[in-house]
């Protein structure tokens, strides 16, 4: 590395290992080490920063071998405690996805549990359907493993173990369930993901030590980079990894299955990188601290793919509990353990010590310019702003049920937004509502309105609104800004004569 000298090479470090002179922090304990020694100090004392992280990683999976049934089979699908893995691999080997979820337990149970299970050494029902071939004669098989009953277990994940992660918000008026969590709406909270400090590519940022063949702590047992992960975007900071290690020889105390409600299932991966420290470069990097990794918090409330940024904040700042966002004190959770991470470096770090697990190069280096790319979609879905109707007469919350039905006589519109005096949705009423309240003899529409109102924004996609109007059993959607002001409205009469209109369009094609 330019500007800096090598103090030792992986090989010198390997023979202190070997010898048991070798001199091990974990990499929250390094910051302190340089501001008391000076870079140069800490670079010769320090032979190895052990690193730790233990969250959810949804894109994690193993690979299992069942050997051969006899007669034998030919697996065109497989389940395990329900949870279909997947078998367009051969014969009798199949992936299980952590994220894939149980056929009859719905979102309560999934790969990660399966994972999780066969980890601690429990019997897991199997069931297997076949065709039948001349050298495959069996068409199905019922029975239950463990995993010593298998050839192999090898675990491969293609991303786990992101540089830094986004914390996330919600600004919208309902819950919103997600990977992140459960978010509460109008900024009650905020969640994220990551250990800080402790987290590997957080310490080699540059990729100096970590890449294809560098040896790590997977799940308790030795495992190894395969590579770059999945979704690799470095350019933006949040590089990922692709990891491998033997099932057999991991403990169930490192791997974790978990149900995030109302979206499903993920795995929680105990990874641990042991970062040599060759250079001053590596020891000033492997320094860093909480307050200097930076993250922005993401508006989840805004349903796509570039969701608006709020602000930019430290893991210091998400660490201490709670944080600020537009003038609001918001309270912040971690997915992530940071109990679970420190013991990962720390047991790492016991094994370096004891000689058990010694360190290597990558075999090259991963890229650090990598930019993630969308999705290529060549059939763009409309949306809100494709379709809404602009011309909106909101009416006041004070208004009578008289001039609510004056209303929707002059406009024809069977929805009507209700606004505050400061012009801010809060409310909706419709024709059967008026129905409703002179049947009852009500008198105001602030008693007969829904307060809690679904809503969409101008970039929306239309599939949303649709499932929205699915999901609540509702016929209209106010189309509001940032500021809740209505600036439209989309019904489900506007969304069935645009699906017309293009169901007619492609009908004249094809003629």
């Amino acid at each position: 590395m330019v500007g800096t000298k090598t103090v030792k090479s992986i090989e010198e470090i390997n023979e202190k290992i070997r010898d048991g002179s070798v001199c091990v922090v974990t990499a929250d304990r390094m910051s302190d080490i340089v501001r008391e020694q000076g870079v140069e100090g800490a670079a010769k004392e320090v032979d190895v920063v052990t690193t730790g992280t233990f969250g959810p990683m949804c894109s994690s999976g193993v690979f299992l071998n069942f050997g051969h049934a006899d007669p034998p089979i030919k697996m065109q699908k497989v389940w395990l405690n329900s949870v279909e893995a997947y078998t367009g691999i051969a014969a009798v080997d199949a992936y299980l996805g952590a994220a894939q979820l149980s056929e009859d337990k719905e979102e309560r149970y999934g790969g990660g549990h399966v994972i999780e299970d066969l980890a601690a050494g429990k019997q897991i029902e199997m069931r297997a359907t076949g065709y039948t071939t001349d050298c495959y004669p069996r068409k199905e098989i019922e029975t239950t493993i463990t995993l010593n009953d298998l050839n192999q277990a090898i675990m491969l994940n293609p991303r786990n173990s992101y540089q830094r992660y986004a914390a996330a918000a919600n600004s919208s008026e309902r819950t919103l369930y997600t990977y992140m969590g459960t978010l509460l709406p109008n900024y009650r909270n905020a969640n994220y993901s990551g250990a800080g400090a402790l987290s590997p590519l957080v310490n080699d940022p540059d990729f100096e030590t970590i890449g294809p063949g560098t040896r790590i702590f997977l799940c308790g047992s030795q495992g190894y980079v395969v590579g770059m992960g999945t979704q690799h975007d470095p350019g933006n900071g949040f590089g990922t990894l692709m990891v491998t290690g033997n099932m057999k020889d991991m403990s169930a105390e490192f791997i974790k299955g978990a149900t995030f409600y109302g979206y499903g299932v993920t795995l929680y991966v105990g990874i641990g990188i042991p970062i040599p420290v060759l250079n001053e470069g590596i020891a000033k990097k492997t320094a860093i601290t909480d307050a200097e990794i930076v993250t922005e918090v993401i508006d989840y409330g805004v349903c796509r793919r570039d969701r608006p940024v709020l602000r930019k904040v430290t893991y210091e700042e998400l660490k201490s509990g709670m944080i600020d966002i537009e003038g609001n004190e918001m309270p912040t959770s971690p997915l992530s353990s940071f109990f679970m991470a420190g013991k990962v470096a720390e047991e790492l770090k016991s094994r370096v010590e004891r000689g058990e697990f010694l360190l290597s190069l990558p075999a090259e280096r991963l890229s650090t310019d990598t930019v993630l790319k969308p999705m290529k979609q060549t059939k763009e879905l409309p949306l809100v702003t494709d379709i809404m109707t602009r011309k909106v007469k909101p009416i006041s919350e004070s208004a009578s049920i008289a001039d609510a039905a004056k209303l929707i006589m002059e406009t024809q519109c069977t929805h009507i937004p209700v606004v505050s005096e400061a012009e801010k949705l809060v409310g909706i009423v419709t024709a059967w509502d008026i129905s409703t309240a002179v049947a009852k003899r009500h008198e105001g529409v602030s008693e007969i309105m829904t307060r809690n109102v679904m809503t969409a924004d101008l970039d929306e996609p239309l599939e949303l609104v649709i499932r929205k109007l699915d999901k609540y059993n509702i016929s209209a959607l106010p189309v509001i800004d940032r500021d809740r002001r209505v600036i439209g409205i989309v019904t489900s009469d506007e969304i069935s004569k645009l699906i017309w209109r293009r169901k007619r369009w492609e009908w004249k094609l094809r003629i």
